[in-house]
């Protein structure tokens, strides 16, 4: 298996993973996967191509030896991670709640609270409770 599988997988097998494109140069989807409607990964594909590609341009204006190297865009549905290359643009859509409903979960659960156990002592006061 090539590294780019093995990349794939792992982003696959990650918690919240929606979906991935792989996009060429032009902007043309070549793969894609857990996205099932075509025009959905058409639109993405184009939409954060000119947004990898605008970005880049800001980085390079602000200081012409850099270069972007990755980009997030998190939304209220969805987080959206763009690694643009020379050749190709890799765009991972997933769930960022994922790990924040977990955690939340367990910081709101309500505690037990622990039953305190009694002891009778007994002396020359008489019987009590400790």
């Amino acid at each position: 298996m090539s590294d780019i599988e093995e990349t794939l997988r792992r982003i696959e097998n990650h918690k919240g993973f929606l979906g991935y494109i792989i996009v060429n140069a032009e902007g043309i989807p070549i793969r894609s996967k857990g996205l099932n409607d075509n025009a959905l990964v058409v639109q993405y594909s184009a939409l954060v191509t000119q947004l990898a590609t605008k970005a880049r341009s800001v980085v390079r204006d602000i200081d012409a030896t850099n270069d972007l190297t990755f980009l997030r865009v998190r939304s209220k549905k969805h987080e959206i991670m763009i690694a643009p290359d020379k050749d190709y643009v890799l765009i991972v859509i997933q769930d960022p709640d994922t790990d924040l409903k977990r955690k939340s979960f367990t910081f709101f659960r309500k505690k037990k609270k622990k039953k305190k156990k009694k002891i009778a002592v007994s002396d020359s006061q008489g019987t009590r409770e400790l």
